[in-house]
């Protein structure tokens, strides 16, 4: 597996890391075993960053996380490192009420994550959603004292802006931003990504797929499960949906005549922008793992990267990537 730096104050991870999300929660339900088993199968391919929320199923990912890690080989527990995004705000019926950033906070929720992951540190921590009534100076002066203390060893941030990314990072080492990259979504690429680069940190890339939307996997006809947040998502609805899976059947030819997936295709042209672009897969079972991690072996020339980007231009997608209470949320947004 090769491995590249997370920033330049980061650690040295994967080229390609494991989002868990769908493991626990949004995408209707799992299969505990067969998740486990996927974990297992990514850290024996190399895999070793795992990312979660402590919001996944209300402690469940974590919790999920923490079991994989130790029944695993001890040389694979050891190379694994885990992400963990903090600071959304639940209720039993499973709805969302905002983000807490506070200080006092940020030590409360890492608290309860070092107990369910059942480890003495996290490797990188960071807020999901910036809170717009705390400062990110305080939000990340705190998470600052955490690594001071040893229970972080590393900065995050999530779904920033260019600007919150400076204030951030003026503030304390940021190793890198997670936010939402893909050949659909690619308004990093304006303001947020050239900021991050300057300063020197790095990107985990989440929704490389898309939530399955361009994985070549997802049809017009498809019922979601129960609690399947993609049933809400406007580039899942009606027209948006057909216009969209048109892209898909356009990149399709072009995976066909590479001989890959076009998952694989979509996964190789987030890895072909740069050495400091890390993507998240979120595979649930070990079948689409070997899949994404299939990836890694595509080589993308020039030409097919012309290709690519007729197929699917920048701004083709058809609706939001979040529903628009949602997208409020988004300090990469504003």
């Amino acid at each position: 597996m090769r491995t590249v730096s997370l920033g330049n104050t980061g650690p040295r991870v994967s080229a390609l890391g494991l989002g868990c999300m769908g493991m626990s929660a949004l995408y209707g339900e799992a299969d505990r075993a067969e998740s486990v088993a996927t974990i297992h199968a990514a850290l024996e391919a190399g895999v070793t960053l795992l990312d979660t929320g402590d919001f996944y199923g209300m402690g469940h990912n974590e919790m999920l996380i923490g079991e994989a890690l130790r029944s695993a080989p001890a040389a694979r527990r050891e190379q694994a490192l885990v992400s963990v995004k903090f600071g959304a705000l639940r209720d039993p019926d499973g709805g969302w009420s905002g983000y807490d950033g506070r200080p006092a906070a940020v030590r409360n929720f890492a608290a309860y994550s070092l107990q369910r992951l059942g480890v003495d540190h996290i490797d990188v921590y960071r807020i999901a959603r910036v809170d717009p009534d705390v400062p990110i100076e305080e939000t990340v002066g705190a998470i600052a004292e955490l690594v001071e203390k040893g229970y972080v060893r590393h900065i995050g941030l999530s779904e920033a802006g260019a600007e919150t990314v400076r204030r951030a990072a003026a503030t304390a080492p940021v190793s890198d931003l997670q936010i939402e990259y893909s050949l659909i979504s690619r308004g990093i690429e304006r303001d947020i990504l050239p900021t991050t680069r300057e300063l020197g940190i790095g990107i985990t890339a989440y929704g490389v797929l898309s939530r399955g939307l361009i994985s070549g996997h997802f049809t017009a006809d498809r019922q979601l499960a129960a609690g399947d947040f993609r049933a809400h998502s406007p580039r899942f609805q009606g027209e948006n949906l057909r216009h969209n899976l048109n892209l898909v059947e356009a990149l399709r030819k072009i995976a066909d005549d590479k001989g890959v997936t076009v998952a694989q295709i979509a996964i190789a042209w987030v890895l072909s922008r740069g050495e400091d672009i890390v993507p998240l897969v979120g595979a649930r079972r070990r079948d689409r793992l070997t899949e994404a991690l299939g990836a890694l072996d595509v080589t993308l020339e020039e030409a097919e990267l012309k290709a690519i980007e007729e197929a699917v231009p920048e701004g083709a997608a058809a609706g939001e990537r979040y529903p628009e209470a949602q997208m409020a949320h988004l300090d990469s947004e504003r």
